[in-house]
């Protein structure tokens, strides 16, 4: 990758291993519904101006039924469906099973005709991934309930699919202008099922309420507009690979922050998942012989 989708890829990398701990928080005192609701209102408060005064607005609004498939699929269903999962489920369990986002956006980008071919050693570095995230977080699957994790499933399905429409039916619409709108439609949406329930911030300890605070400034509207910035520089395959390096993110927090142990597990997985990271997102070699030339999409002139 460039130095700047490098730098785009570690920044999400940091800012999107923290909402696992900041959603566990304040589902724990606050309705699922309503810590979206919230979520969706601060982002939509600090993105929508930004695309008022731009002038994207407009241009946003014609490609709607894109946009609101990409609004379905990354934000109105996942964040309510993960939010749910979490008030059972562990984060490792959910780290792990949001940790195969990548191969499910690999399988839609070949479904979809993608011309970027997913090679052995890309694939053998998601392979990686995956088992550093086993090793780094376990999987504590005792007691688990089926809805929850059905849950998780439709989250990476959603979270899988969303970056295709980005790549190839929004590429003329502004990333702040895009996840703005998407911002506004959820909230708009989850509004009647939210509101009621709002008097019980009131009871919420200062902890859930800022890690709502948190959750919509930091790992929405700063995240989204890095995100969509991303997708454009790497790829949509390439860009979800953040998701093997969110779960160690997740870890190193805790140890640093809360005085957690450092595992055997952190020691082993760790490297495997930065070494996965590295392999899965290395660029198809270029075609040599003439046999292979012909059959690259983009045509020379």
């Amino acid at each position: 990758m460039s130095r700047r989708g490098w730098l785009l890829f570690l920044g999400m990398s940091l800012i999107w291993g923290v909402p696992y701990l900041l959603i566990k928080v304040a589902v724990d005192e606050v309705a699922p519904v309503t810590v979206v609701f919230v979520r969706c209102v601060i982002g939509a408060a600090l993105l929508l101006p930004w695309t008022i005064v731009r002038g994207q607005l407009g241009t946003a609004l014609r490609h709607w039924r894109p946009l609101l498939a990409f609004t379905v699929l990354e934000m109105a269903g996942p964040w309510l469906l993960l939010a749910f999962a979490e008030q059972s489920l562990s984060s490792s369990l959910t780290g792990l099973l949001v940790a195969t986002v990548p191969f499910v956006a690999a399988l839609a980008g070949r479904l979809a005709g993608g011309e970027e071919r997913l090679t052995a050693v890309r694939l053998a570095g998601m392979g990686i991934g995956v088992v550093g995230i086993a090793a780094l977080l376990g999987l504590d699957v005792g007691g688990a309930q089926l809805l929850p994790l059905a849950a998780v499933v439709f989250v990476v399905i959603g979270y899988g699919t969303a970056p295709l429409i980005v790549s190839r039916a929004l590429p003329e619409v502004p990333g702040v202008a895009a996840s703005s709108i998407a911002l506004f439609v959820t909230a708009v949406v989850y509004a009647p099922f939210a509101v009621p329930r709002l008097g019980g911030l009131r009871d919420a300890s200062s902890s859930a309420v800022l890690s709502l605070i948190t959750l919509g400034v930091v790992c929405t509207a700063v995240a989204l507009a890095l995100f969509f910035a991303l997708i454009r520089e790497v790829g949509p395959q390439r860009a979800l690979v953040i998701t093997f390096v969110n779960p160690a993110v997740a870890v190193l927090l805790g140890v640093l922050l809360l005085d957690e142990p450092f595992t055997l597990g952190i020691a082993i997985g760790l490297p495997l998942v930065l070494a996965g990271c590295v392999l899965a997102t290395r660029r198809s070699p270029l075609p040599t012989r003439p046999s292979e030339l012909c059959d690259v999409d983009a045509a020379v002139p």
